[in-house]
């Protein structure tokens, strides 16, 4: 792997720009299930296009432009795009439902929102109206909403037209009337430490926080996960991961990008369609958590594929079985397998495995820091740095420490200390050679087949309902997901409720993972002499009270 003495200070559009010269007749963009295929000069052409139009819908510099919408075509075009104009790119899970898109908008003070037309049980475009009723009855481009007072346009990303959208179509015609000159001069004001990418991350104390990171951050993160990888402009990697995550945007798009390797996208979670993209396109790579490893592994048809090309990937998101692995290996031929550790705010991978590792170290570690990051374990009620082997927090600095949560200066010194060390929340132990492996956390977060549940979220919404008194969300031990969500509630006296009721009061308001799988009834919780509740306590009473989990 090279290691460059120095950090790359250009923004996403030069770095794409850099790629296009050297590889303009390689593929970037492959889709086996509707024939979609974009080299880089084709696809750059669309990225300007689409660039210009934004611009001449009145998109300024630092304007947010919200994204909810799977993993289309246009998702990773509107990356670059709105990164050339100097807009920022705000990634909505396509989970959410009425009451998370809500909190997000109002929070972020988001003036552009893009969408698709929904996405399971989720309408988006009649979610949209029901929340901002005048895009029915407003001229488009001057919303003016009481409810998101910083609202300003809202496009649909689709031929279909919808009343007060705009739509892909008129956006890439009206690109015509910005001139070449002016494109440029919009991007001669750019610099590679402008926040270029929001994403929503919580903690164990609010609401979901809006991490800013960087053109600087999130390219150099990126093209040292590609280093990691080896990847070249031969390299063909097969991406099911939702591009919303940072292991969409960043492991996968970013990685690929600044390495000329094509990207072959699906646009959900199909393990059959995995299987199939690695065949057709001779792929040199796969990304997912372990749930999706383990459903390619599991159908009835994997035998019937070929994965002979597969040389390495990531698999990431929740602890890695170690069987897992080592089937992933043995029977995909993914020998140079890797995995990575980090969170949104460390752009977000700190510490990787790297494929001459012997497997031991690969199985059992999250591996070392990448070049150019600081990784420490330190004592949580002294600050110390402890010695190899002693449990501490996890702490990283360098290049890839976000420039903090948006709106929220308490949250960002309280995550970033003053030296510049950023506090990740996780507990881990480090050895003599700077491997890294997590042991635990002192946060609260469930992690969900790879999704990030944060319990305060859950609780404070559960709140509504009349007959709780009081209700702790904690994590419940799955063998399918790693955790699942598990709700402890007290209830007000003389009132009733079963776990169908608290199931049916979230379903269509929250997302569908972060309802709990399991709920109970208790009169009252574990709680340390100061009077803290021990969730980890309620996660061991779990196993006792649903002894057959899945």
């Amino acid at each position: 792997m090279t290691n460059t003495t120095t950090l790359e200070e250009h923004t996403l559009g030069q770095i794409l720009d850099r790629t296009v010269e050297r590889y303009p007749d390689n593929e970037i963009l492959v889709y086996i299930d509707r024939d979609f295929r974009l080299t880089y000069r084709e696809f750059s052409n669309l990225v300007d296009e689409v660039a210009k139009g934004l611009m001449a819908l009145g998109i300024k510099k630092g304007e947010k432009v919200a994204v909810w919408a799977t993993n289309i075509p246009f998702w990773v075009t509107l990356q670059f795009a709105t990164a050339k104009i100097g807009a920022v790119l705000l990634t909505v899970n396509t989970n959410y439902k009425l009451a998370e898109l809500d909190y997000l908008l109002k929070q972020s003070d988001t003036e552009n929102l893009f969408i698709i037309d929904g996405f399971q049980d989720t309408d988006y475009v009649n979610t949209l109206y029901e929340l901002v009723p005048e895009l029915k009855t407003q001229q488009r481009g001057h919303l003016s909403s009481p409810s998101y007072p910083c609202l300003k346009r809202v496009c649909f990303l689709g031929q279909e037209k919808h009343r007060g959208m705009y739509s892909i179509p008129e956006i890439r015609a009206l690109g015509t009337m910005v001139s070449d000159d002016q494109y440029l001069e919009r991007q001669a004001t750019l610099d590679c430490h402008d926040v270029v990418n929001m994403q929503y991350t919580s903690g164990t104390t609010g609401f979901p926080k809006g991490v800013m990171l960087t053109h600087y951050n999130i390219g150099n993160n990126g093209f040292w996960i590609g280093e990691n990888q080896r990847f070249s402009e031969n390299d063909r990697l097969c991406l099911p991961v939702p591009l919303f995550h940072c292991f969409g945007c960043v492991l996968g798009v970013l990685a690929a990008v600044t390495h000329g390797t094509a990207m072959v996208i699906l646009e959900g979670f199909d393990p059959l369609l995995i299987m199939a993209s690695v065949e057709q396109e001779r792929c040199t790579a796969l990304y997912g958590v372990p749930t999706m490893f383990i459903a390619v592994l599991d159908h009835p048809m994997f035998k019937k594929f070929d994965f002979s090309t597969l040389r390495t990937g990531i698999m990431a998101g929740s602890n890695c079985p170690v069987h897992v692995m080592e089937q992933v290996i043995e029977k995909m031929n993914m020998t140079d397998i890797t995995i990575c550790y980090g969170l949104t705010e460390a752009s977000p991978v700190m510490t990787y495995t790297r494929i001459n590792d012997d497997l031991r170290k690969r199985v059992e570690t999250v591996g070392q820091a990448l070049p150019h990051i600081e990784v420490k374990i330190i004592d949580i009620d002294t600050g110390e740095t402890l010695a190899p082997g002693i449990q501490g927090e996890v702490c990283c600095r360098g290049y890839n420490v976000m420039k903090g949560y948006y709106n929220n200066p308490q949250a960002t010194a309280d995550a970033i200390d003053t030296k510049g060390w950023l506090h990740s929340g996780d507990l881990g132990i480090m050895d003599k050679d700077g491997y890294l492996s997590i042991t635990g956390r002192h946060k609260d977060m469930i992690i969900r087949g790879g999704e990030n549940i944060y319990p305060r979220e859950i609780e404070e919404f559960l709140y509504r309902m009349d007959e709780i008194k009081d209700v702790q969300v904690a994590a419940v031990p799955s063998e399918k997901y790693g955790e699942e969500v598990g709700a402890f509630i007290v209830l007000k006296e003389g009132t009733l409720l079963d776990e169908s009721d608290v199931m049916d009061f979230c379903r269509g308001k929250i997302s569908r993972y972060k309802i709990p799988r399991y709920v109970t009834m208790v009169e009252g919780y574990p709680m340390t002499a100061s009077g803290k509740i021990q969730k980890f306590k309620l996660s061991e009473l779990a196993t006792e009270i649903w002894p057959e989990r899945r």
